[in-house]
């Protein structure tokens, strides 16, 4: 096997992490100067930058101005977990799940919330749940885009505009790069530490009019920790999306968000979040298309992520290895690089196929990544050859 030289280019920010993500460009310490620290959030100013945050959510993400947008505790888990736990039980459900996460709301389901009236559709790594299965009238529970997995949903015409059940949707590496079709979606979730390259620990629920009927007719038979409340009386609670939080949120990290949105807004919005991401892919999917030893876990391009880019060994030498060996040579290749200083924690994740997780959201820089790219070449080489030496 021919030996390949140290690549001279390195990539300006090597951060590649798949959350927390990289802080947009240019970002400093000094973009969090105008924080209202110290001051109570529900003092006007917080109120005011509260508020700020749900209305420039839904400027850019063209949230209908029917839905409601909800800033809540715990992160995307937090945010997902209020909706399961509020609004399932009202008529059977169906959980969906191709990755991990999709995977841990599946046994919240059965094995938490103990729903009577539960089905399961669950597809391997790099597939989709054929949505043909899936039955809209009931409530469905899905992730838009698996961020373990690198796949995601191709559209949202699966999705009938006339269901009888709620479609609750965990969108938290898909938000701000990827079309979500709202009229499809009663429930969607995400994080501001994903896409944005915001600051962690707050999550994002927005919910349509079916939601919030939902939540206004229908109360379950278990009880509800605090954080998890979004009625009262039998009416929702206004103020929580209105800015007037359930717990004491982080300023520091609004005004992060607040940052993160003042930039999308300067380089043109959605489209151009949008657009950054699907260009980093771009790049990834050209080296994937010269190289015969790597290839995409999502085995379409329609289901591919412009998100969370996985990627897996293909080379007939690894894939002959067992599962042990081959995870090691994958985490050699993500601690070689880490070691250079080009990539950080670009590792699979742990339930995931051997292989590599490539972050490639709208604060990612396309030049960053075909700096990468060399790189990647040259640590699967060294690896290569540090195992047919061990041989």
């Amino acid at each position: 096997m021919a030996q390949i030289s140290k690549p001279d280019m390195r990539p300006a920010n090597p951060r590649f992490s798949s959350g927390p993500c990289a802080k947009r460009p240019g970002w400093s310490l000094e973009a969090l100067a105008d924080a209202a620290l110290g001051r109570s959030h529900r003092a006007k100013i917080g109120k005011s930058k509260l508020a700020q945050a749900i209305d420039e959510t839904r400027e850019i993400l063209s949230v209908p101005a029917d839905y409601r947008i909800g800033i809540v505790p715990a992160s995307d888990t937090g945010a997902v977990e209020m909706a399961m736990w509020s609004m399932l039980g009202a008529r059977g459900v169906d959980m969906v799940a191709w990755e991990s996460f999709g995977a841990g709301w599946v046994t919240d389901a059965i094995k938490q919330l103990k729903l009577d009236d539960v089905r399961k559709f669950e597809a391997a790594y790099g597939e989709i749940v054929d949505f043909a299965d899936v039955d809209f009238d009931r409530d469905v529970v899905f992730t838009w885009n698996g961020t373990t997995s690198g796949v995601k949903m191709p559209n949202g015409d699966v999705i009938p505009a006339d269901r009888q059940g709620l479609t609750i949707c965990d969108a938290t590496s898909a938000a701000f790069a990827q079309d979500l079709p709202f009229d499809k979606l009663d429930v969607v979730t995400f994080s501001w530490q994903k896409v944005m390259g915001g600051e962690a620990s707050h999550g994002m629920l927005i919910l349509s009019p079916r939601a919030v009927e939902r939540l206004e007719s229908y109360t379950p038979d278990r009880p509800l920790p605090k954080i998890f409340r979004m009625t009262k009386g039998g009416k929702l609670i206004e103020g929580i999306f209105k800015g007037e939080t359930i717990n004491t949120p982080s300023m520091l990290c609004v005004e992060d968000y607040l940052d993160a949105m003042a930039w999308a807004k300067k380089i043109g919005g959605f489209e151009a979040l949008k657009a950054r991401a699907d260009a980093n892919l771009a790049v990834i999917e050209k080296f994937v298309a010269e190289n015969d030893w790597i290839d995409f876990l999502a085995k379409r391009p329609e289901i591919r992520s412009n998100t969370s880019v996985c990627l897996t060994f293909c080379d007939p030498d690894l894939t002959a290895e067992s599962e042990d060996a081959q995870n090691a040579f994958a985490k050699g290749v993500a601690a070689l690089l880490e070691k250079e200083g080009v990539a950080l924690d670009i590792g699979a994740y742990r339930d995931a196929p051997a292989g590599l997780r490539i972050w490639c959201g709208a604060t990612v820089e396309a030049a960053d990544l075909e700096a990468l790219m060399p790189w990647l070449a040259y640590a699967y080489h060294e690896q290569k050859a540090a195992l047919k030496q061990a041989a």
